[in-house]
């Protein structure tokens, strides 16, 4: 406190860990007006001021906006007691939706380092005898630091068994379409085959973002990768050769030269 009692508005930020310019602010919308000035119109606080100064700061740790806090301190002790309940059910609602932010970026997380969220269990009863819950981590160790990796993530992450059991049973209707195409001798590049293709590129989008040319290039794994063969293959012998040969004429037809597709 200076002479008179009051303390200089340099002082009262040092004491309080408030900006001089906050304290003007303040002083500037009604919040916390300095009780006294010295004869040169110098601002000073009272002890009162000081005490007034404490309370907004609580109330601002709390999330009070500031143009609240003036009526909170000024209101009958009722009215403040009512406008205290509102922020604080505000408050527990903030909480509740960060705990929910965090627990969708833990799925997330979980789904970037797993693959999907289920139990081997829980997959193979989806997807079937034949479905191997390795194939999620060799996928991930193959394609784990592409973008479409990290969107397939952050899609599997908010599915549930439900979601995967939809998806699986339009899938095994696609494959069962492609397997009679296959049967009775569509040919690539006809209408029924790029129809077909299509609805196989347009299912890859449950996954992540899947071009012409990026389609040609999985068409190529397909028919190529042992495993992938091997699926392909247990379905219909011979789909997996067919289905590249239907992805890169559909290509074609589109645009997109299948000698020289890339993954883009």
């Amino acid at each position: 406190m200076d002479d008179g009692g009051g303390l200089t508005v340099g002082a009262v930020a040092s004491l309080v860990g408030v900006t001089i310019r906050a304290l003007h602010h303040w002083d500037s919308i009604g919040l916390v007006h300095p009780s006294e000035r010295t004869d040169a119109g110098y601002r000073r606080y009272t002890a009162a001021d000081l005490a007034r100064i404490h309370r907004v700061l609580v109330y601002r740790e709390l999330g009070v906006p500031l143009g609240d806090i003036a009526a909170l301190l000024d209101a009958q002790a009722a009215d403040a007691l009512a406008s205290l309940r509102k922020q604080r059910d505000q408050l527990r609602e903030r909480v509740a939706h960060l705990r929910r932010m965090g627990d969708a970026l833990d799925r997330v997380i979980e789904a970037r380092e797993s693959g999907i969220l289920l139990s081997a269990e829980e997959q193979v009863a989806i997807f079937g005898q034949h479905w191997q819950p390795s194939w999620a981590e060799e996928a991930r160790e193959r394609w784990g630091d592409t973008a479409q990796w990290a969107q397939y993530a952050e899609r599997a992450a908010g599915r549930t068994a439900e979601h995967w059991r939809q998806i699986a049973e339009s899938v095994d209707a696609l494959h069962a379409e492609l397997a009679a195409a296959h049967r009775a001798g569509v040919v690539p590049g006809s209408d029924r085959a790029n129809a077909l293709a299509e609805r196989h590129l347009a299912s890859l989008g449950a996954y992540f973002d899947c071009t012409h040319s990026m389609h040609v290039c999985l068409g190529r794994t397909y028919a190529t990768d042992p495993g992938f063969a091997a699926f392909y293959d247990g379905i219909e012998t011979g789909l997996s050769a067919w289905l590249r040969d239907i992805i890169d004429a559909n290509a074609r037809a589109n645009g997109v030269d299948p000698d020289t597709a890339t993954w883009d």
